[in-house]
């Protein structure tokens, strides 16, 4: 049953699929040949997204539409400009800058492509950088949306895998800003080689004038954030206020959503919100039928006998990982192999936290990775480009953010002394 299953699914992709049709379709193939009766298909489904962490992914990426709309995405780029902007290749450096910000409210790393990408895809280019560049720029970047809590994925993890998405969230601080600054230094580098960038300091706002403009939506992380932290509201609970916050901003203070405006953003979150969600409810129905055939502990039994030690167990789950990622969407990759993964890496001695924030990065990759990287889709259809004249540029990024993800991976500090300070 189990190979049936992966073979449909693996069919459906090479057939071009969308990913959640081929995760569903795979699942009923297992149905049919274990006799299972098709009301469990019903219930598992339902059963997996009828928890209640779950409803913060709707909310968050409402959040980040109403952000883009009410003008408070463009206030946070101008306040990034100000301060990185002055140097050469402060363009870039602003893009990977708002990125992080952004990341502080929005949960989500498509959202931040759309939202960022808009204002600056066109505001490169206009500054004599290659459109391929700006759009491998802002896919790369806008995986810190993934990263930097609160994060979507974290909460799928904790979730799938019973981990507290408090811990999660403050876990990925570090390893966020991390790559953050290595992406910051490496583009400023880049720029100071080829020669770009000479002239970014035009049109800069002074950092007084930019914070002033951007006073309101600079508060929102504050208020997400330390709410969460400080015990507050749940993260679920956090992204109802950040969607509140963004509603009273755009129309009441920035007044650039006006009513009619509603509907089309509500509409473009339904979409999303739908979509992701329906990955879930195939995803779930998968894992249940992969579980009950025994396939998570066959699984473990052969990780335990084949990699002797964590540091072997690490460097395989990553690299197994990286390849998972370039051909599943991260949630559901998230949602299948976290109930089978996570039990290992205690096993091994590996913080279930920090093991999190190790798949969440990894994963995470796969949207800026071919063939299935929708961060890259989501570039492309900002810069009007196809996706093969990106890949060339995007390379370095990858290396880069790869070179992050070992140092996440075998220093377990960096993601859990944050979090022992606040929980232990």
């Amino acid at each position: 049953m189990s190979a049936a299953m992966v073979l449909t699914m693996v069919l459906c992709f090479a057939l071009t699929i969308s990913v959640a049709v081929s995760i569903g379709l795979a699942a009923l193939v297992g149905i049919q040949i274990s006799n299972v009766n098709m009301l469990i298909a019903v219930k598992e489904m339902f059963s997996s997204i009828n928890r209640f962490p779950l409803a913060a992914i709707p909310f968050f990426i409402l959040a980040g539409n109403l952000m883009e709309t009410g003008g408070i995405s463009r206030r946070l780029v101008e306040f990034a400009k100000s301060l990185v902007g002055g140097v050469q290749g402060g363009l870039p450096m602003t893009c990977v800058l708002t990125c992080m910000i952004f990341a502080a409210v929005s949960g989500s790393s498509v959202a931040t492509t759309f939202a960022i990408g808009a204002i600056l895809i066109p505001a490169l280019i206009k500054h004599g950088y290659p459109a391929p560049y700006a759009a491998a720029l802002q896919a790369s970047s806008a995986e810190l949306g993934v990263v930097i809590p609160p994060s979507i994925p974290m909460i799928l993890y904790g979730v799938s895998a019973e981990i507290s998405i408090g811990e999660l969230f403050i876990a990925g601080v570090g390893p966020g800003f991390l790559i953050g600054g290595a992406l910051m230094l490496f583009v400023w580098l880049w720029c100071k080689w080829k020669g770009w960038g000479k002239d970014d300091g035009e049109g800069r706002l002074s950092v007084g004038r930019a914070t002033w403009q951007a006073g309101w939506a600079l508060l929102m992380p504050v208020i997400i954030l330390g709410g969460i932290y400080g015990g507050i509201f749940t993260p679920t609970e956090a992204s109802a206020v950040a969607v509140a916050y963004a509603l009273f901003v755009g129309i009441v203070v920035y007044r650039e959503i006006r009513l009619k405006d509603l509907l089309g953003i509500f509409r473009k979150s339904v979409v999303s919100s739908s979509v992701i969600m329906f990955i879930i409810a195939n995803a779930g129905l998968f894992a249940y039928l992969i579980t009950r055939a025994g396939v998570p502990d066959a699984i473990g039994l052969w990780l335990k006998d084949v990699l002797e030690s964590p540091l072997l167990f690490l460097l395989g789950v990553n690299l197994a990982l990286f390849l998972i990622g370039m051909f599943i969407e991260t949630s559901a990759a998230i949602i299948v192999l976290a109930p089978i993964l996570a039990p290992v890496a205690m096993f091994f001695g590996v913080d279930p936290v920090h093991f999190g924030i190790v798949m969440v990065v990894n994963l995470a990759l796969g949207m800026i990775t071919p063939p299935f990287g929708v961060n890259l889709f989501a570039a492309c259809t900002v810069a009007r480009l196809s996706l093969d004249r990106i890949v060339p540029q995007l390379v370095p990024f990858v290396l880069v953010v790869l070179g992050c993800l070992m140092i996440i991976t075998f220093t377990p500090a960096l993601s859990l002394t944050l979090r022992d300070l606040a929980y232990r």
